[in-house]
């Protein structure tokens, strides 16, 4: 995660020192502003983790949370639609892609395992108890109001907010099958606030954008498991909530 952030800081550095630099200080492609409407797309490294509330079962008797969330890098795609509402405000839909991949690690399984294994019995459950993988692909549709500054040697800082419903395609809400089949299962709809910042910065045929976004949950994203189920992995929750960090870089 640092040497993501290092890098993101590293490019939007470089490009900003190298338009301070320059010698030729005359705006660069200047109609871009005074279109009503623009498109652009964007591409993404995104780092999804999740917000977890246990239950009773998730706990230890120390109230240490049993059960960690082991997050990797994924990827995101997005395009951009743009209409000019004033001079320091646009109005943008910006719809993306997510792919996203998480493990839950169920440590009150583990615990399970290893009290079964000193007392001589037979464990119950296995290693592929202990750890859930959770793939999402989630469909982002957010909308966002963004406010910028006045151009500065052909760069413009700007901030935006907004909300979105986004969709995961790989929920397995609608499953059958739960976790005592090793398919944990999520929210297939969900909503979220999302804040934004970066630096615009103008070349003479296109605007290049180095941006960083948070995308904040507002809904719980378990799905109980079935009756019957014992209560090791979703009965072990109370809610989740996913929250992410987007290092993008736009092209309009």
């Amino acid at each position: 995660m640092k040497k993501i952030i290092t890098l993101v800081l590293l490019i939007l550095f470089y490009s900003v020192n190298a338009q301070f630099r320059s010698r030729d200080v005359l705006d660069r492609y200047t109609d871009f502003d005074d279109q009503q409407f623009s498109w652009g797309y964007y591409l993404g490294i995104n780092y999804f983790d999740m917000k977890i509330h246990p239950s009773n079962q998730g706990l230890a008797d120390s109230k240490r949370f049993l059960i960690d969330v082991d997050t990797k890098p994924g990827f995101t795609v997005g395009l951009i639609g743009k209409m000019k509402v004033h001079d320091l405000v646009d109005l943008r839909l910006e719809p993306s892609m997510h792919f996203v991949q998480r493990d839950l690690l169920f440590k009150n399984v583990q615990k399970i395992i290893d009290d079964e294994i000193a007392n001589g019995i037979e464990p119950t459950l296995t290693e592929k108890d202990v750890k859930r993988n959770v793939k999402s692909t989630y469909l982002d549709i957010p909308i966002f109001i963004n406010l910028h500054g006045d151009r500065w040697n052909n760069t413009r800082p700007y901030i935006q907010t907004g909300v979105s419903w986004l969709v995961n395609l790989q929920a397995n809400e609608k499953k059958e099958q739960d976790n005592a089949d090793q398919t944990f299962r999520m929210k297939t709809h969900n909503f979220s606030y999302q804040l934004e910042a970066g630096i615009e910065i103008y070349f003479k045929r296109f605007k290049m954008t180095p941006s960083v976004k948070g995308i904040f949950f507002f809904n719980n994203e378990l799905v109980a498991d079935n009756e019957g189920t014992p209560p090791y992995w979703a009965g072990a929750l109370k809610s989740i909530n996913s929250r992410a960090f987007v290092f993008s870089v736009k092209f309009e």
